[in-house]
């Protein structure tokens, strides 16, 4: 049993900005404190009616002091809380939908800086597990003046056995063959699955960062800020290894990093990953949203699957996948989930299936990886405009001589290039993406929307 000290907290209004469309999240202690922290508990358990909530939470300096104020809330609200202590996000997700638990939460601010922290709040339901919007939680957030709990003792439980074991079953690691392989968890939780299950593994790993510490000290926690992966691809060439890894903060996102140090792309990871899939699982679908390249529509088609094109959000992923017969899904940002993980993401099966398949290929990485690559597209470019709606409409009636939807924003494909255009929920600013047969084919139509945007 883990005790806490007594929680005396002055009630102030909380910032509502925490409170986002998947979860909460702010600088500690500005915006997210452990004031809030206590009230959010109180209002999850009155959300989701959760009699068994379980908590974890990452390497974030801050997140003891959120975890103890945090639990404090959970069990003033009626729950009694389990806690799996410090573990990859994947683990929460693990626990809640393994155990009987009714509902969780991990502390967590993913890839943000290190000042970030923030809460990812699931609820079980019959064959998935669940993100709670943020949003849906503010609403029951109560201002009661002087909070004071007693002393309280919390359970502990240790799943990890468990995971490896759920982890490891849905590969086969007698078909991995023998690699060399370097590793990068950015001195988040990363480090901490992947000792656990290194010895199963047929495979020399080079470990880089694997100390947790919430400071981050070695590169920013986020893999895809500029730099962040400059070491592994020094570590890579120096070891001749095969491949790499680098995992963000809370390792539910993972990138591929090739022999000759080239960062590759999330969404052509994801169509290596689709082809295995759906040899494995003829006929279904593979879910991936707007603004990834039109080749991974064009490739779950051509293996028979079924595309199933989303909103971008992990939210909109896991609803297409549990209401169109999907399989597995991926976003640009690096998740990937699988309907045998609960419909949830998970950096650990990720990058083992990802071993599986490339150890059982004899080209080098880049190859595999080359032949999927089909078009050319940039990241995505952010406009910060104060009439987004009126220029929204302004592109649509630009761009009508191509072929318009709207899922997302406002998508316009052509023969030879595509774009999206959406704006954001929270800031004032407009999202391109753009993708092209060419770069000069690229680089005249980016120039092109970036003057007729920013006109």
């Amino acid at each position: 049993m883990e005790k806490s000290s007594p929680l005396i907290y002055n009630s102030r209004m909380i910032n509502p900005s925490i409170f986002k469309s998947y979860d909460v999240r702010g600088i500690y202690p500005a915006d997210l404190n452990e004031e809030a922290a206590y009230q959010i508990g109180r209002a999850f358990v009155a959300h989701t009616g959760a009699k068994n909530v379980v908590v974890g939470y990452d390497a974030r300096l801050s997140s003891p002091a959120l975890f103890k104020a945090l639990a404090g809330g959970l069990l003033a609200g009626g729950a009694k809380v389990i806690t799996i202590g410090q573990v990859p996000t994947e683990c929460l997700y693990f626990a809640v939908g393994n155990y009987d638990f009714d509902a969780g939460i991990m502390i967590t601010a993913s890839h943000n800086p290190k000042e970030y922290n923030g809460f990812k709040m699931v609820v079980k339901k019959k064959d998935f597990v669940e993100i709670i919007p943020g949003k849906d939680i503010a609403k029951l957030i109560e201002d009661n003046g002087i909070t004071t709990e007693e002393n309280i003792q919390l359970q502990e439980k240790d799943i990890w056995s468990d995971y490896i074991n759920h982890a490891t079953a849905l590969v086969d690691l007698t078909k991995l063959a023998a690699m060399n392989v370097v590793i990068d968890a950015s001195n988040g939780v990363g480090g901490l699955g992947i000792l656990k299950v290194q010895g199963k593994l047929p495979i020399k790993i080079a470990t880089l960062n694997f100390k947790p510490d919430g400071n981050f000290p070695n590169h920013d926690p986020n893999p895809l800020v500029e730099g962040s992966a400059d070491q592994i691809k020094k570590e890579i060439k120096e070891q001749k290894a095969d491949m790499g890894f680098i995992f963000d903060g809370d390792a539910d996102r993972i990138y591929v990093v090739t022999e000759q140090g080239e960062f590759i792309k999330a969404d052509i990871t994801l169509t290596l990953l689709a082809k295995y899939f759906l040899k494995k699982y003829p006929g279904t679908g593979i879910a991936y949203h707007v603004t990834c390249s039109k080749s991974v529509g064009e490739f779950v088609k051509k293996w028979g699957g079924k595309p199933i094109r989303t909103k971008v959000g992990f939210i909109n992923i896991q609803k297409g996948l549990i209401e169109n017969n999907g399989i597995m899904g991926g976003e640009l940002s690096g998740h990937y989930c699988f309907k045998d993980n609960f419909y949830t993401d998970s950096g650990m099966i990720a990058f083992l299936t990802l071993l599986q398949i490339i150890s059982q290929d004899s080209r080098k990485v880049s190859e595999i990886m080359r032949e999927l690559s089909l078009y050319v597209k940039d990241p995505e470019i952010n406009f910060e405009v104060e009439n987004k709606d009126e220029i929204m409409e302004k592109v649509k009636q630009k761009y009508t001589d191509g072929r318009q939807d709207f899922l997302d924003g406002i998508s316009v494909f052509y023969d030879n290039w595509w774009f999206n255009v959406r704006p954001s929920n929270t800031e004032p600013l407009l999202r391109l993406t753009i993708e092209a047969d060419t770069k000069e084919l690229l680089e005249q139509k980016k120039k092109e929307l970036q003057d007729f945007i920013e006109q």
